[in-house]
């Protein structure tokens, strides 16, 4: 590919001897990657994978592929994994998250940073997932979804929006910062007609103004994790130093690096922060991954966050329809806080903070639709729940044409029982059917439904 020359030059002045290994290494074959959905993938599915999968060094449940289509396979509709760029699933793992913490994903689209972090947290504790451009939003509401996340709120704002309310509330904060984007340079070469100097500049820039705000947002012993797709040092070392120099109660983690990262780099930026050595790079010639920068960070002190109480919320006694559904079609009701938007029912996580006066996509887990007199359950609490935990279900196998009607949207001939049952495709939950005489009525929601056999 055709790199641009003011890059190239940049780049000869910070790699030196290394640069030619880095210019060959875009010429190779950027390595595709996926993370598994421990929530769905069991620890057999390694063994029965209709792709070969190789362990990503530094993700637990990431995995590189060579061969095959992955996005367009069943699994793929029901949540089972996740594609993702291997270098991208650094910056969530080293942000540590853990069970029943409440942590920030601040600049999340398109969600595979957000589902990592989720993934994690096992389903416990809150996590807000924020992205500012509302298409981009959509997009990361929608893989939310895909996953079967139930403890994660999606919300479309300013960082200055968010960190007017939540001062001091969050335990971790992952901080993906819009970018040049050099380090995709090989994976979209679109992206490097788009390149400029001027554009790092302005990228360094807004980067100072939503680690501000992330600043904000952290309680006293919290963890940052600032990262980029980019190799420029003022976004990345520079970002850093600027940042420490504004906030001096923060202070950069020792970190352990693996499969051939490298350290910043105090020599590339002026005034670098102590310790900027312990910042990571992944380099192209380096791993198997495309560019990344990631800084793990500490708030000194020690201080539980801020709580901001849910202002209301709705009754069981105001839920009649889902209580309906719920005591037919589940064999264990989910728990949780229940919000009602209009003729929607959600149901939040508990301890679930304040949202009122921010834009949210996604407040909480779609429970589904009240309609006239009955309950239509949504297709996020298909791809969330277990079949062990509903009453009826309809198993069709990756590989079968009925799973290929179904995901077209057809009706199919099935037996069972009448009523409500969650399809599934080799065991992992895929969506609603509702079945009479025979005929299963097909709920798969019509702007997913593939286009194709």
């Amino acid at each position: 590919m055709k790199l641009p020359e003011e890059f190239k030059n940049r780049m000869r002045g910070i790699l030196g001897m290394e640069y030619a290994a880095f210019e060959r290494s875009y010429q190779e074959k950027s390595s595709k990657a996926l993370r598994l959905n421990p929530s769905k993938a069991a620890e057999d599915f390694l063994e029965r994978a209709p792709f070969a999968l190789e362990a990503v060094p530094w993700a637990e449940y990431g995995y590189y592929y060579e061969e095959g289509f992955p996005g367009k396979h069943p699994y793929h509709a029901a949540g089972v994994y996740y594609i993702q760029e291997a270098s991208a699933m650094a910056p969530a793992a080293y942000l540590g998250a853990k069970p029943h913490e409440r942590i920030l994903d601040l600049c999340a689209a398109p969600g595979g940073k957000t589902t990592q972090i989720a993934a994690d947290m096992r389903g416990t504790g809150i996590l807000i997932s924020n992205e500012i451009h509302s298409a981009r939003a959509k997009i990361l509401s929608e893989n939310v979804e895909r996953m079967g996340l139930s403890n994660t709120i999606v919300t479309n704002e300013t960082p200055e929006k968010l960190a007017g309310a939540f001062e001091g509330y969050f335990d971790r904060i992952l901080v993906d910062a819009p970018c040049s984007g050099e380090g995709m340079f090989r994976k979209n070469e679109a992206a490097g007609g788009e390149w400029s100097l001027g554009q790092i500049q302005l990228c360094a820039d807004r980067q100072d103004r939503i680690l501000d705000c992330a600043a904000a947002m952290l309680r006293r012993g919290g963890r940052l994790v600032y990262s980029t797709c980019t190799f420029a040092p003022e976004e990345n070392e520079g970002s850093i130093s600027r940042f420490l120099k504004r906030f001096p109660e923060f202070e950069i983690c020792q970190t352990e690096k693996m499969d051939k990262m490298m350290g910043g780099n105090p020599f590339w930026v002026p005034d670098a922060a102590d310790n900027i050595e312990e910042t990571i790079r992944l380099f192209p010639h380096k791993v198997r991954g495309e560019g990344h920068y990631l800084a793990v960070l500490q708030k000194k002190g020690m201080q539980p966050g801020l709580e901001y109480p849910l202002e209301s919320e709705v009754l069981e006694k105001d839920c009649g329809l889902w209580l309906d559904f719920s005591r037919e079609c589940l064999k264990e009701r989910p728990q949780g806080i229940y919000l009602l938007f209009g003729s929607q029912l959600y149901l939040a996580p508990p301890k679930t903070p304040r949202l009122k006066g921010l834009k949210v996509l996604r407040p909480a887990l779609h429970l589904g639709t009240n309609k006239k007199n009955r309950f239509e359950p949504s297709h996020a609490l298909a791809l969330y729940l277990k079949p062990n935990e509903v009453n009826q279900t309809i198993n069709f196998a990756s590989e079968s044409s009925e799973i290929h009607q179904y995901l077209s949207g057809e009706a199919i001939h099935a037996e069972g029982e009448k009523g409500w049952n969650l399809v599934t495709v080799d065991g992992y939950s895929i969506g609603w059917g509702k079945l009479s005489g025979g005929i299963l009525k097909n709920h798969y929601p019509k702007g997913l439904r593939f286009s194709g056999k």
